[in-house]
């Protein structure tokens, strides 16, 4: 590193995540001379990807087409549009949807396979909808080893490219300021955060890549909240990453970027504490048990739809934020918890994590007890009883505000579930159980789910309520961009030399996913967005 800290290269970019990785892969692809300019520490280079799942969607793979799944970008498009709902003036999302569906397997798919990221032979099945289609089919491809393992294959290919001398990498620095000559971006400038000292950048063009505002600072959460959703939570969770501040939104804006969509933000209606947790509003990010009965603070079922994971996640956050007290309860047993309760997340999913399969073989097979046992005890959020009763008892113990259980409407609540389920399958009249039954009806799902499982069954034992907030994640708004990824002022004229990728942009024109998201659209979406940004400085089309 250069005692003057001053640095030059054809391409600086700022950040270091999924996003800025796949847009310097392609930028030394094409001869140029790259610096990455990344906040954090090299342990943590690849972002919030890196703790991810690791679930990408792709339409009509090889995987699904040897599963039997017939999937073309016209159907995905228009589930897409179902989620997205985009309105009169989303023409550069809608662009970049349509991008994402035409081209996910050349520009996204075969790219990672290239670099040996490998995906499991099921593919799974996430926001199939509630009251319109979501994805219509299985499009959810999960990697093996989660996003753990795509950070470090596509890092290893990295480390491994032919121009990777073209490539400095440096950490610990922090951009707050881009610099302009005449209209156009020829650098920036920032600080070294552990030593305090002053750095400059000059390139030829400036990629931001630095992530969203849902994770470093909940206040501006708070600020873009989507206003038909009222007040945000009084205790709001955050799934994101620390340095997802919405620093260099704010320093594009002043340079005259356009800024859309920024009360578009996807949440998870099923955030918990954690006792790792850096900061006290760090939270973990459940799937939820599809078996469990999901209730509002005060222990009743909400209705008279359902809520059940799987379906809508966006439709599951809006009915929870509704309810005065904006936490909600899952009431299920130790049962369906080993058999469908995860985290969306590497860390704890471990036999994914570390591809061991005959562990999972054994979790899929046995359920996951590990995993529930480890969640007990770090989550101060879940409760354990051997009674109906109890279980009530000690919900109200962590009931917050002025909420309390109503122990005669929860019980009663559970035993009219539990009484449909024992007058057996022809005669099930609740949505829920209707849903089960055609989940189960995909061996991905199947495999995952309970067979019409009772709470409160003697031989599922022990009772286990888990308390959950609205945990904050990702934003599907940003810094508005054409196809190659330029940044736009409020004409939608590009401003030279700058580009912004991934989250920053919205994942794309600004928001390319509307209102929501039909899952693994946010890998991808950073990947193709960074390949986007690459070719055109490179002069090249997608």
């Amino acid at each position: 590193m250069s005692e003057q800290f001053d640095y030059k290269s054809d391409v600086i970019i700022a950040g270091g995540g999924l996003a800025g990785i796949s847009a310097a892969f392609e930028l030394l692809d094409h001869g140029k001379k790259v610096s990455i300019l990344e906040r954090d520490e090299p342990e943590n280079f690849g972002g919030l990807a890196k703790k991810s799942f690791g679930g990408i969607m792709f339409v009509d793979t090889p995987l699904q087409r040897r599963l039997g799944i017939k999937d073309d970008p016209a159907l995905a498009l228009s589930d897409w549009h179902n989620f997205a709902d985009f309105g009169s003036g989303d023409k550069w999302p809608e662009k970049w949807a349509k991008t994402y569906v035409e081209r996910s397997i050349d520009l996204i798919y075969e790219w990672l396979v290239d670099k040996s990221v490998e995906f499991l032979p099921v593919v799974n099945w996430a926001e199939r909808g509630l009251f319109k289609p979501g994805n219509s089919i299985p499009r959810w491809h999960i990697a093996w080893g989660t996003g753990h393992a795509v950070i470090e294959a596509i890092v290893k290919a990295l480390d491994d490219h032919p121009n990777r001398k073209n490539l400095d990498i440096y950490y610990g620095h922090k951009v707050n300021q881009l610099d302009q000559t005449g209209e156009s971006i020829t650098g920036c400038r920032g600080i070294i955060e552990k030593s305090g000292k002053e750095f400059t950048a000059e390139a030829d063009h400036v990629i931001i890549a630095s992530g969203g505002i849902c994770g470093g600072d909940l206040s501006k959460v708070r600020r873009n909240w989507y206003k038909d959703w009222g007040k945000a939570p009084e205790h709001l969770l955050n799934g994101s990453h620390r340095f997802a501040d919405g620093l260099l939104h704010d320093v594009v804006q002043k340079k005259g970027g356009n800024l859309t969509h920024m009360d578009k933000q996807w949440h998870y209606a099923a955030g918990v504490h954690y006792s790792d947790a850096e900061n006290p509003n760090d939270g973990l990010s459940l799937v939820p048990p599809r078996s469990a009965l999901w209730m509002d603070a005060e222990g009743k079922r909400f209705g008279p739809v359902p809520l059940m994971g799987y379906t809508d996640t966006r439709y599951l956050v809006e009915q929870i934020v509704k309810t005065p007290a904006q936490y909600s309860w899952q009431v299920l047993n130790w049962k369906i918890g080993i058999k469908e309760l995860a985290v969306s997340g590497s860390e704890y999913m471990t036999a994914f994590r570390y591809k061991k399969k005959f562990e999972l073989l054994k979790t899929l097979l046995f359920g996951n007890r590990e995993l529930v046992k480890r969640l007990i005890k770090e989550s101060e959020d879940f409760v354990v009883a051997d009674s109906l009763d109890e279980l009530a008892d000690k919900m109200n113990e962590k009931s917050l505000g002025q909420s309390k259980i109503d122990k005669e409407g929860m019980i009663e609540d559970i035993k009219a579930y539990d009484a449909q389920i024992d007058r057996k399958k022809r005669y099930f009249n609740d949505d829920q159980l209707r849903r089960i039954a055609n989940f189960r009806t995909y061996k991905g799902d199947k495999i995952r789910t309970c067979k019409f499982q009772k709470i409160d069954d003697p031989r599922a034992r022990p009772l286990i309520a888990i308390r959950e907030f609205i945990l904050s994640r990702k934003s599907l708004g940003g810094i508005q961009t054409d196809l190659g990824c330029r940044v736009l002022n409020s004409e939608e004229k590009a401003i030279p030399g700058l580009y912004a990728v991934g989250e920053t942009a919205g994942f794309g024109g600004g928001g390319i996913h509307g209102k929501g998201s039909l899952e693994g659209t946010f890998l991808g979406s950073c990947i193709l967005t960074g390949r986007a940004a690459g070719r055109a400085i490179a002069g090249k089309q997608l």
